[in-house]
């Protein structure tokens, strides 16, 4: 086993190894891939600690690491970093290799004087690698009450009391999200690849319309695009063959969706108004992809890496 700097050369290779990785683990289809693609040219990416593993000259793993911040009470903000996408190869994961090129581009980090790692990630693998909740730092995650812990937004300190006096917000880096922002050059862009079935799976994260938030859990919700195949972003209320059904401003959608509060009321424990219903879309909406360049947000929803 070898764990040495990514090179221009591998840099396709890689991101197939990383398109393989992550396919239809977390949503339908990928979007890790692009992302890595992406982050190369962003000056928050951290080039001493852009890693390839490879076993008997094959390239089997992979990690990049970021820059990012910290808003603190003030508003000012404190140096942190974050890691990921993680990659293994299908065929060597739950085998160590993962945990061993974590653990070793740690080590690489505390040499370049890196304070703290946060990142969005499952506790039960990463624990093994010395990271906590977030919360036990003071450090929040974006979105949620200050109070709340969140259980995959992840700490570790590896310059100890680096955090010692601080408390604040994290907010994922802007470049996590280049996919979503940027939807018809992602899609040329995974065009180059050879074609892989989206598939809804057990244990994904929830994945939602992005035009009305409905809930999207197989492939008879889902819209279609102009050829009739699946489009996995958005429901089959909203797209179809390749269009929107309705020309509508994100107000009128949220006015058109408060209609059905009394269905949406038999999945929560306390009843909410349309009033509420209301303002909770207010909120959330600019955050799908139908309306975030016409409602540009603050913050977006995380993507556990």
């Amino acid at each position: 086993m070898n764990i040495r700097l990514e090179e221009p050369k591998d840099y396709r290779e890689v991101e197939n190894l990383t398109r393989e990785a992550f396919w239809n683990i977390y949503c339908p289809g990928c979007t890790e891939h692009y992302v890595l693609h992406k982050y190369r040219e962003n000056p928050d990416f951290i080039r001493e600690l852009d890693f390839v593993m490879e076993e008997n000259g094959k390239i089997i793993g992979h990690v990049m690491y970021s820059k990012a911040v910290i808003t603190l009470e003030n508003g000012t903000d404190f140096p942190a970093w974050t890691f990921g996408p993680i990659s293994i190869h299908p065929d060597y994961k739950r085998k160590g290799y993962g945990l061993k090129l974590l653990n070793y581009s740690i080590e690489r980090a505390k040499e370049l004087g890196i304070g703290v790692l946060l990142m969005e990630g499952n506790i039960e693998f990463y624990k093994h690698a010395g990271f906590d909740v977030a919360s036990k730092l003071n450090i929040h995650y974006h979105g949620e009450p200050k109070e709340s812990v969140v259980p995959y937004f992840l700490a570790k300190e590896l310059i100890p009391g680096y955090l010692h006096g601080i408390e604040g917000t994290y907010n994922t880096p802007e470049g996590y999200f280049v996919a979503e922002e940027n939807p018809d050059e992602f899609s040329a862009f995974e065009a180059t690849f050879p074609a892989k079935k989206k598939a809804f799976r057990e244990g994904q994260l929830p994945v939602f319309c992005q035009s009305c938030g409905m809930p999207l859990g197989k492939d008879e919700d889902c819209g279609t695009n102009a050829d009739g195949s699946i489009n996995h972003d958005y429901c089959r209320y909203c797209f179809k063959d390749g269009r929107f059904l309705q020309d509508c401003t994100m107000d009128e959608m949220i006015e058109h969706c408060a209609r059905f509060v009394d269905e949406v009321n038999k999945d929560l424990p306390s009843p909410i108004t349309k009033e509420q219903y209301k303002d909770q879309m207010r909120q959330y909406f600019p955050l799908l992809k139908r309306w975030r360049k016409a409602t540009p947000s603050s913050f977006m929803l995380n993507t556990v890496k």
